[in-house]
């Protein structure tokens, strides 16, 4: 098995030597010195709270050439915390109550991966925040939680379809221009060379 390289971000002294007594010895991790951390495929932030020292830290994280995953191991947090880690690219949560040696390095494994990894509780908590975030403020404003409007999603589903402007603008009672200029912005604030780039990436992605 491929020793998974990690970081560690600490400013506890006593914290860090525990956690460090607890990695170092698994085969599953490699733990990196300081010098080396911008090698680290996953970054361990040890903090008391999601608070804006924390934030700085993720953001200046998230600044490197290599961008590590991330996981937090937090004493206590919060729903806004726990949406704010989210937007910030945390990949797994462990309290420090369940931050064993087994529990560190299985969230550990799955960031590295790519996955997800949240206590049940911090889960069902994000999707009641998501919930919310969706039914009182997207929702109202005609958005979804992909960036795309209720409107321009049926436009590239329609488009995937294989129907061109104008039958687009017939079946949604829209002009041609309003439909060149909906597809024209879509592909600008995703960065999209054409049409068919911006229908590729709205299947790949699972936006449409």
């Amino acid at each position: 098995m491929p020793r998974t390289p990690i970081s560690l971000i600490c400013t506890d002294a006593i914290t860090r030597v525990g956690l460090v007594s607890q990695l170092r010895p698994r085969p599953e991790v490699l733990l990196l010195d300081d010098a080396e951390a911008d090698q680290a495929e996953v970054t361990l932030v040890v903090c008391d709270s999601v608070n804006e020292p924390t934030l700085r830290t993720l953001r200046a994280l998230r600044r490197r050439r290599t961008v590590p995953a991330l996981v937090l191991v937090v004493t206590h947090v919060d729903d806004a915390g726990l949406v704010t880690a989210a937007e910030h690219g945390v990949a797994g949560i462990v309290r420090r109550c369940d931050a064993d040696a087994d529990r560190l390095v299985t969230v550990i494994r799955a960031a590295a991966a790519g996955d997800g990894s949240l206590p049940p509780d911090l889960l069902g908590r994000l999707l009641q925040q998501v919930g919310a975030l969706h039914r009182d403020v997207l929702t109202p404003r005609g958005l979804t939680v992909t960036g795309l409007r209720d409107r321009e999603i049926e436009i590239l589903r329609l488009l995937a379809d294989g129907f061109d402007t104008a039958d687009i603008a017939t079946k949604l009672s829209y002009s041609p221009r309003t439909i060149k200029n909906t597809l024209h912005d879509i592909t600008n604030r995703f960065h999209l060379r054409n049409r068919c780039h911006a229908v590729a990436y709205a299947l790949r992605n699972g936006l449409i």
